[in-house]
């Protein structure tokens, strides 16, 4: 028995435009020059608000860090005049 095969051909036009390397298509957006430059202005400002947020966090961080130091150094002298009161008071004197 002769079985009919069914062959299909494409073209090299149908070939050429189903590749994937044509495939991914990029968007093209056109805007006038008080758009671009709104857009720019924008940017920056967002830009220059990270800034500041990020200064802002820096700074309180920076704030904690000392006063956990000065809490901690004030403890520790505390604790020095307790054990040792004459010669604590006598280093702390000279400076």
């Amino acid at each position: 028995m002769y079985s009919e095969r069914k062959v299909m051909y494409t073209s090299l036009f149908d070939t050429f435009f189903s590749d994937s390397l044509i495939a991914p298509t990029r968007t093209v957006y056109v805007v006038s020059d008080s758009q671009l430059e709104e857009l720019k202005r924008n940017q920056r400002q967002e830009e220059l608000d990270d800034i500041e947020d990020s200064r802002k966090r820096l700074e309180e961080s920076y704030q904690a860090r000392i006063k956990v130091l000065d809490e901690r150094q004030n403890e520790i002298k505390e604790e020095l005049k307790a054990l040792s009161p004459t010669k604590v008071k006598a280093a702390l004197n000279k400076k």
